[in-house]
């Protein structure tokens, strides 16, 4: 395999530099299909010729869809966006109340990039009321990623993207695909109260059925891998799973300057591990480890 592909969405927790373990633990398929698609990483460097790529996130699905369908209009569009007067906070400001306000998808899209890109630390927030709040980033010249957004178009425009609730894609799985499940990560603190844990809207009942959905599709022959942290949690949650651990290095600190490592989890779901650990999905088993 050559060089990686770089997404060009900036994307805290982004597959990217952990690429190579999930490319060696991913069972080759026809089809690839990703429920939680964040900034598509995988996608872009797994060796599949078909994509089936979805998010409950409907600018994002919107953003890959519009750029797809019409790249060099909309890179040129997006581009117009990335100047010297368009790096300052007033600036910024106007274009995410405009992004704010606006039900253009294909506006929506183009401005989703400049404010990824001019954003503090590229994150994709939305506050209650599903309003984008991440503040300027105050960046000395945001990178406008060309290059790897035509590589995008280059190795995904025939994909298929789907604004879909993770639980909607066992109906649209068949024969010959094999899914990478990236759902929003479980907390490390052991203190965490689970009962009302949700995390970008992501509840612990959700990280739940996510791992019986996991096992619902390695029953009908379909591998599953997926990734979240190590915790206790996570060890009961995919005890129906082989379990592999990776260390990851992680910003820890506002200023970004502070690094540390955490442990990782790339929970392989077979017909062959659930039969091991249990037989019915949900049901008693006995621990992976």
């Amino acid at each position: 395999m050559g060089a990686l592909l770089r997404p060009f969405m900036k994307w805290p927790g982004n597959k990217y530099q952990i690429l190579h373990h999930i490319l060696q633990r991913l069972p080759a398929g026809r089809r690839l299909v990703e429920p939680f698609a964040g900034s598509c990483a995988l996608s872009l460097n797994a060796p599949f010729d078909s994509h089936l790529i979805c998010d409950i996130n409907a600018d994002l699905i919107h953003m890959y869809q519009s750029l797809v369908t019409q790249p060099d209009a909309f890179i040129e569009e997006v581009r117009a966006l990335f100047c010297p007067e368009n790096n300052q906070g007033e600036t910024y400001y106007h274009f995410r109340n405009k992004f704010n306000e606006t039900e253009d998808p294909y506006e929506r899209a183009i401005l989703l990039i400049y404010l990824n890109r001019h954003g503090y630390n590229g994150l994709m927030r939305f506050n209650q009321q599903g309003k984008f709040n991440v503040p300027f980033g105050r960046y000395t010249k945001p990178y406008f990623p060309e290059k790897e957004l035509r590589a995008f178009v280059e190795r995904l425009s025939r994909a298929q993207f789907l604004v879909l609730n993770f639980e909607d894609v066992e109906a649209l799985v068949q024969p010959g695909d094999v899914c990478y499940m990236d759902p929003p990560y479980l907390p490390l603190s052991s203190t965490s109260n689970f009962t009302t844990y949700a995390t970008n809207g992501f509840s612990f009942v959700q990280q739940e059925k996510l791992a019986r959905l996991c096992e619902r599709l390695a029953q009908k022959g379909i591998p599953v891998l997926l990734s979240n942290h190590h915790t206790t949690e996570a060890r009961e949650l995919y005890s129906a799973s082989d379990m592999q651990l990776i260390q990851v290095q992680r910003f820890i600190s506002r200023d970004g300057n502070n690094r540390n490592k955490v442990e990782e989890v790339l929970a392989l779901f077979t017909q062959e591990s659930v039969s091991r650990h249990g037989g019915e999905p949900g049901g008693q088993r006995d621990a992976a480890w």
